[in-house]
């Protein structure tokens, strides 16, 4: 791995930069930007809505990119098709407008879900469908198996749960999938912060709907995501619309349409036909990597990480760090969220810590991170104060937090990937004891939040 920092990735050590925000986003390799470049300049690629060469040129990349996607999750083209989206996000959408919730046909979610997930509520609650939670369970944060089934029972319709959590790290057990099948739902598995560094195997594990961006799994290219899709379930689903390069037919006069019989019927416009192929590329380039190759250099530099924060201790003898999630790597990934704690105890503004880590040239991320659910379970925050909307009444967003008793706007979260090295955990490590071990931030000057 330290060879492959040095030759593919030697522009983050030639620029200083100590990168910690896998989960935020993938780093692309060098060889990945020469094979756009190398494709681009040397053929010629049109719209792939047509016959003419550069067209065909276009849609035959695109083609070979949707089997390359289907042979890293070892999944079968007679059972899976793989639908282009602009991200995770947009492939979660897809389903939420499509799937069809209504009195009898309800959405489980788990307390700890993205933000793009959360969101499909919205979607089932206009049709009339029941909206249930599954909470998280302290310490660790997880989801307990018996409130899974608690919530399943009596109903149907889908499940919403990520195989990792992009907040805790946390990962979800795949069994559930079929557990979720064997009590009459779909399964929506939120796989975006999982396959960058874990192999997910869709001949053995078969949920319906699988969101992926391929820039937090090769770092390169953004703007392309992807929902892969179970043939059967894609057919179920009811598009609200229809747009270019969906249909199989229409008319303007006659009012009517037919949306195409595959998967191009959910890739709404023109696709991003020049950056697609790179996918293919960068799956090309994790897979010659290892994905379990990965998978243990992250796990391991995780657990050196974790093991290295919680040994240190402020000379009063308070833990410099309050760690949300597990303590070991057991089931978990490369994602650590913790706040850091002055000698008193007290948390550290986390715009603090950002501020401080950037100008030590470290980039990791702070907040909610976009998971409300696993925010409000770790800072325990007084369910009954999120049973109604809080107004606003024009204040500001750190006067809202402090109608929930929060002592800090969110956390910290640090996350490793394919190209981390164990100097750049050391570094991190040797970043907070000089930074904050027995020592007390003035925390002045902090830019006020704008996001939660």
């Amino acid at each position: 791995m330290d060879q492959i920092r040095a030759t593919e990735y030697g522009y983050l050590d030639a620029l200083g930069h100590v990168y910690l925000d896998y989960t935020g986003s993938g780093l692309p390799a060098q060889c990945q930007i020469r094979a756009h470049a190398e494709r681009v300049i040397a053929g010629c690629f049109g719209n792939p809505h047509s016959d003419n060469p550069t067209s065909s040129a276009a849609t035959s990349l695109v083609e070979d990119t949707r089997q390359a996607i289907l042979a890293f999750f070892n999944a079968s083209p007679d059972e899976y098709a793989v639908v282009f989206t602009p991200n995770a996000t947009g492939a979660c959408r897809l389903v939420g407008e499509a799937y069809a919730f209504g009195p009898s046909a309800g959405l489980v979610l788990t307390g700890d879900n993205h933000n793009s997930v959360n969101g499909i509520r919205e979607y089932a609650r206009a049709r009339g469908g029941g909206v249930r939670l599954v909470p998280m369970t302290p310490p660790d944060l997880r989801v307990r198996e018996e409130d899974l089934r608690a919530a399943l029972t009596g109903s149907s319709g889908l499940l919403a749960f990520p195989a990792q959590s992009n907040f805790t790290g946390v990962q979800h057990p795949l069994a559930w999938v079929d557990l979720a099948h064997e009590m009459g739902y779909d399964v929506l598995l939120d796989a975006a912060a999982y396959v960058p560094a874990n192999r997910l195997d869709l001949s053995e594990t078969h949920p319906d709907f699988v969101p992926v961006s391929w820039y937090k799994v090769c770092g390169y290219p953004t703007g392309v995501g992807s929902l892969i899709a179970r043939r059967e379930a894609l057919a179920r689903l009811r598009r609200p619309w229809f747009a270019g390069g969906t249909i199989k037919t229409v008319s303007a006069l006659g009012g009517w349409h037919v949306l195409a019989e595959d998967e191009t019927a959910f890739e709404d416009g023109t696709l991003n036909f020049l950056s697609i192929p790179d996918v293919a590329v960068g799956l090309g380039w994790v897979a010659g990597v290892g994905i379990d190759a990965v998978h243990d250099h992250v796990a391991s530099l995780t657990g050196w990480l974790i093991d290295g924060l919680l040994a240190l201790r402020h000379g009063t003898g308070v833990p410099l760090i309050r760690l949300y999630g597990p303590a070991d790597v057991k089931a978990r990934g490369g994602t650590i969220a913790f706040n850091f704690l002055t000698p008193e105890g007290t948390i550290v503004d986390e715009r603090d810590v950002a501020r401080a880590a950037s100008a030590a040239g470290i980039s990791l991320r702070t907040g909610c991170f976009c998971n409300p659910g696993a925010g409000e379970s770790a800072f325990e925050i007084d369910e009954t104060l999120l049973m109604g909307p809080i107004e606003h009444d024009g204040r500001t967003l750190d006067e809202y937090l402090s109608l929930l008793g929060l002592p800090s706007g969110g956390a910290v979260r640090v996350s490793f990937g394919l190209p981390s090295t164990l100097g750049d955990a050391r570094r991190f490590v040797e970043f907070a004891v000089e930074t904050y071990l027995d020592r007390v931030p003035a925390c002045e000057g902090l830019e006020p939040r704008t996001r939660c």
